[in-house]
């Protein structure tokens, strides 16, 4: 009887999980101050949120008493107010390290998941740490989390008696809603208890399924709310002061405006006005020996700030937007070229982007770059003159994104590249899809793209791809098929590197939903992937790999994988000429990765790797060690070092041409060669609170590829040795980057920020293998480029200022 009775507790247990919770909230008239204290009376009526349930690690298991959370909602015509008390039966273990925006530190943590659609497809998630930090995304089942968008909202956490509490105020105008007089939300609330590494959620989230934005629960209450006019000001002025070896010092004044406007409750319009992008981080360049471009992150805020939608078909690279300019100055062998700017100068950007109650999303992007000038003197008559390498652009997006069934969406994705004159123009048009059964079990998901480039020579080009895969349960498997022309290309705003191909790939893995006795966590995966040569049929790329990922009791991360290519395959892309490929031979690796509980002040992460080649002496071998330190809940450092060393890796050099009528080179050079690469990046902070922040970000990077011997590359793919070429095309890349800075949030969405920047780098033939010696070259006065910098940014609400008028 007792073992009947636990079973029907469980199972209304289990059905109530399964159920949508409701939450009502209340209208109010009287001020809520966001102190932490909740002693409003408004907040005493308040209808309550409880009963937490985990989400990690043991899914479904409900929160311990003493660790009981109780969370209110209300609201005004101007904000949603939320507040939240967690109870901890040993408050003085609560974890509170202090940090800068969108890092949560090792703290507890308290957020709040808002859907203003309840459509199940996207939230705005805001949270608050026990240090009082704030944290905020987007946050959507395809794209997962997006900590580059930034919203302006209040929230105070306290440490009490009986544990913590946290009150928070959220603008409309940070979220996105219908207009419709009554409102039905989707939100769930979701607490951390970060020394237990415990995630708990008000609306149980399951992890047997696919989805976690579709798992919230139901907001009612918020009726004939009339949002102000949401209109903000971002004006901003900086100051920099550069010097180096080769000038004057000299100070630049920079000012201009980023305006964001709501043309209705679903809609903003975001523009920059005359951009000033100076403060954002260093890139981290390297050796490219490789056939394609290196990729850098965006770190610019305009780009990166709530562009979920623009990601649609992964067709927008928006570094191209303000990069290099796309052509290269010619100069006679009389002249030389004396000035050729690195990046194009943003004129100014605009985006548009929101969501109808209908569930069609609608993105507009648009940026106008100035034209660019290379200058190139005559050393015979020293006459100058200017040639243009980029010209007076545009750059536009249009993605229109219907969402149904709450899990399920189809989108139009359009790029287009306009320059002024006859230069090239780019136009991409793509069809997206990402279509998942009722229950989420299934999801069937591609894209269909068309580029057709209007320059010198018009071409047109197809991509496509389509995925079906299993999203639910402990295990999951997919399969899927992608397919590229020759003539494909979306580099004007976006980035692509291989074509005219096909390719099949599928994969499994097993996850445990709860801990064993072992385990808190375990999954098991495999990959396999192939890829042909359209036209003559050739394996490019064969490779089947096989990953353990696993946290166990204490909260140490172990993981291992091996990974093999084990039949010949043909490289279309190195030889660099078009119907040349090279035989790349079979190969099986394998690695450790091993990161200790970040939330003891002592952690590392340790990852050796190791691969052999079917060739004489060739292998690959390396490790990156990152040590880190917690001082105190203000002081960390974090320190990794990285080496990597090829053995008898071959490469192209260079090209020769015997026969001058032929316009295709005949001897293509390669290169046996080693590589050696070491990197060492020291990042720390020190936060005075959670506003104010000194940070030190430093790294040098060194890598050198010294070539054995030269090889010619036949016809068949295959490499002999090739004693003709005597060109040093030996490969020496070096360089240092510091950044020091201090950030001070002095008022909601402004910001103080000071920079001290210095960096070197340089390109050798020679090669100086004495480490130090290359470390040190950089750091004198002859090779360091030195920027200080101080930008202040103000944030205006409109109707603040409105109001005191």
């Amino acid at each position: 009887m007792r073992k009947l009775l636990l079973i029907i507790i469980l199972f209304f247990s289990l059905l109530g999980y399964g159920q949508k919770k409701t939450l009502q909230t209340r209208s109010i008239s009287e001020n809520i101050t966001i102190d932490g204290k909740i002693e409003e009376a408004a907040w005493i009526s308040a209808p309550v949120a409880t009963d937490f349930i985990m989400f990690d690690p043991d899914n479904g298991k409900p929160i311990p008493e003493n660790k009981k959370t109780e969370v209110k909602v209300l609201y005004d015509n101007d904000a949603i107010y939320v507040a939240a008390l967690m109870y901890d039966n040993e408050p003085n273990k609560i974890m509170k390290e202090i940090s800068q925006r969108d890092d949560f530190g090792t703290s507890d943590l308290f957020g709040v998941f808002i859907n203003g659609f309840n459509d199940g497809q996207q939230d705005f998630q805001f949270f608050v740490n026990a240090a009082d930090g704030q944290a905020d995304c987007i946050t959507t089942d395809t794209n997962g989390e997006d900590y580059s968008w930034d919203a302006v909202w209040e929230s105070k956490a306290v440490i009490t008696d009986k544990g913590w509490v946290v009150e928070i105020r959220i603008p409309y105008a940070a979220l996105r809603f219908s207009g419709e007089n009554k409102q039905t939300w989707g939100i769930n609330f979701f607490r951390e208890i970060r020394r237990d590494r415990q995630k708990f959620t008000w609306n149980f989230i399951d992890s047997k399924l696919g989805t976690f934005t579709q798992q919230t629960g139901v907001l009612e209450g918020i009726e004939n709310i009339k949002p102000p006019i949401r209109l903000f000001l971002l004006p901003y002025s900086s100051f920099y002061v550069n010097a180096d070896a080769r000038q004057k010092t000299y100070g630049t004044l920079k000012g201009g405006l980023d305006l964001k406007y709501g043309i209705n409750d679903a809609f903003t319009l975001d523009m920059i006005l005359i951009p000033d992008f100076g403060q954002t981080k260093y890139d981290d360049q390297i050796l490219n020996l490789g056939p394609f471009e290196q990729q850098f992150n965006e770190n610019r805020p305009f780009f990166t700030e709530g562009t979920d939608l623009f990601s649609k078909g992964n067709l927008v690279y928006s570094r191209r937007i303000g990069g290099n300019p796309i052509n290269y100055p010619t100069a006679a062998a009389n002249e030389e070229i004396i000035d050729n700017p690195a990046s194009v100068n943003l004129i100014n950007a605009l985006k548009i982007s929101g969501r109808t109650k209908n569930g069609l999303g609608v993105g507009i992007l648009n940026a106008v770059t100035e034209k660019t000038t290379a200058t190139i003197r005559n050393n015979d008559t020293q006459e100058i003159r200017k040639e243009i390498v980029e010209p007076l652009s545009n750059y536009n997006v249009l993605v229109l994104d219907q969402r149904f069934r709450k899990n399920s969406s189809v989108a139009f994705v359009n790029t287009n590249v306009t320059r002024n004159g006859s230069f090239r123009d780019g136009n991409v048009t793509a069809l997206v899809w990402d279509l998942n059964t009722k229950k989420n079990t299934y999801n069937l998901a591609g894209d269909f793209k068309y580029s057709y480039i209007n320059g010198v020579e018009a071409k047109k080009g197809i991509n496509s791809q389509l995925n079906f895969s299993e999203t639910s349960g402990k295990f999951r498997y997919g399969v899927g098929a992608d397919v590229t022309t020759k003539d494909f290309d979306n580099n004007d705003l976006g980035i692509n590197f291989e074509t005219n191909y096909y390719s099949l790939y599928a994969n499994s893995s097993y996850r445990i939903l709860n801990p064993t006795k072992y385990f808190n966590t375990f999954d098991a995966r495999i990959n396999a992937y192939s890829q042909f040569q359209k036209e003559k049929g050739k394996l490019q790329s064969g490779n089947i790999n096989f990953q353990i990922n696993s946290k166990n009791k204490k909260n140490h991360y172990f993981g291992i994988g091996f990974d093999a290519n084990p039949v010949e395959t043909y490289d279309y892309y190195e030889p660099r000429t078009a119907d040349r490929f090279v035989i790349k031979p079979t190969k099986i690796g394998g690695f450790i990765y091993i990161s200790t509980n970040y939330n003891n002040s002592f952690a590392i992460d340790f990852n050796p790797s190791y691969a052999i080649f079917d060739e004489p002496g060739r292998n690959s071998y390396g490790f990156s060690l990152g040590p880190r330190y917690r001082f105190n809940n203000k002081l960390s450092l974090n320190y990794n070092f990285n080496f990597f060393r090829q053995n008898n890796n071959k490469g192209y050099i260079d090209s020769i041409n015997d026969d001058m009528s032929s316009a295709t080179p005949n001897t293509i050079i390669f290169a046996n060669r080693n590589v050696i690469t070491y990197s060492n990046t020291l990042s720390g902070k020190y936060s005075l609170n959670s506003q104010m922040t000194f940070n030190i970000s430093l790294r040098q990077y060194w890598s050198y590829a010294e070539n054995k011997n030269t090889l010619s590359l036949e016809q068949n793919g295959r490499l002999t040795n090739f004693s003709g070429y005597t060109d040093n095309k030996n490969s020496s890349f070096y360089s240092w980057n510091a950044d020091l800075s201090y950030s001070w949030w002095f008022a909601p969405g402004s910001q103080i920020s000071v920079l001290y920047r210095n960096n070197a780098g340089g390109f050798d033939r020679n090669i100086n293998k004495e480490f130090t010696e290359n470390v040190t070259n950089l750091l004198n006065n002859d090779a360091l480029s030195h920027v200080f910098s101080i930008s202040v940014r103000y944030f205006i609400d409109y109707n603040q200022v409105k109001n005191k008028f």
